[in-house]
């Protein structure tokens, strides 16, 4: 038993390593693929002086903490966004891997996991949801269905047209309602992905939880400034939400309501 939980544990800690990462190259991925910049050149630089960041300083959490959030050549102080989202991703795939071992399950979420993330924060920083993480998740997610232990590929491709069809209903409905755009292409894209890697039932779910929290977190703020909501990080919430315990919220919600 104790070798088990040492193996679990050890894996859960190179995963994590993994996503620390890949959680540097999805700082990249948010700051440049929503202005349509290269992820490969040019080399991370300070936006302050313009210097290239050595390999030493880019070491994922662990430069931002020697360098106390500050650029070695000019001194400008770093965005915690940067460690954060590392250290967010690293514990992503370390929970990932714990949780469902060396298996595609843990994988598929990881990648899932990832994904989100990186769509929360384009559309929280620059209002946009690159067709990289959407339409590009939207295909893995298509690609890793046939893998053990995930969605039949054809629930998943009626996911991701589902996902799509939905939301672009809600937002004709919506503009129509409104007589403006209610929603933004991205979000449409967005919900294919979901779908692809939930299939139906949670497309469905994540809508749900979405709308949900939208309204509670950002709706009285965008009633009274007329700011944009920005409903791609509700959407990205509820799908995490939908991935970790989907089930067992259908399950309760059935069991409650329309089980006698």
């Amino acid at each position: 038993m104790s070798d088990v939980l040492e193996t679990g544990w050890a894996l859960a800690i190179l995963a994590g390593i993994l996503g620390l990462v890949l959680g540097s190259f999805l700082n990249v991925c948010t700051l440049r693929w929503p202005t349509d910049e290269s992820v490969v050149r040019p080399p991370s630089r300070c936006p302050g002086c313009g210097s290239s960041i050595r390999w030493f300083d880019n070491v994922p959490v662990l430069s931002y903490l020697v360098l106390r959030g500050r650029c070695r050549s000019c001194g400008l102080s770093i965005s915690p966004q940067y460690p954060l989202v590392e250290l967010a991703t690293g514990l992503i795939w370390a929970g990932a891997f714990l949780q469902y071992g060396l298996t595609f399950e843990a994988l598929r979420g990881a990648l899932f996991l990832t994904l989100l993330l990186g769509i929360a924060i384009t559309d929280a920083r620059f209002y946009i949801i690159p067709d990289q993480f959407s339409l590009g998740g939207a295909v893995l997610g298509l690609a890793l269905s046939p893998l053990p232990g995930g969605l039949a590929f054809l629930d998943s491709l009626l996911g991701a047209l589902v996902g799509f069809g939905l939301l672009w209903l809600v937002a004709r409905l919506g503009g129509w309602l409104l007589k403006k755009d209610a929603m933004g292409g991205g979000d449409l894209k967005m919900m294919a992905m979901v779908g692809a890697f939930l299939g139906i039932p949670g497309v469905l779910l994540t809508l749900f939880l979405g709308a949900l929290l939208g309204s509670v977190v950002f709706g009285p703020i965008a009633w009274k400034t007329g700011k944009l909501v920005p409903f791609g990080i509700f959407l990205a919430a509820g799908a995490a939400v939908t991935w970790g315990w989907g089930a067992d919220l259908i399950r309760w919600y059935t069991d409650t309501f329309l089980l006698y």
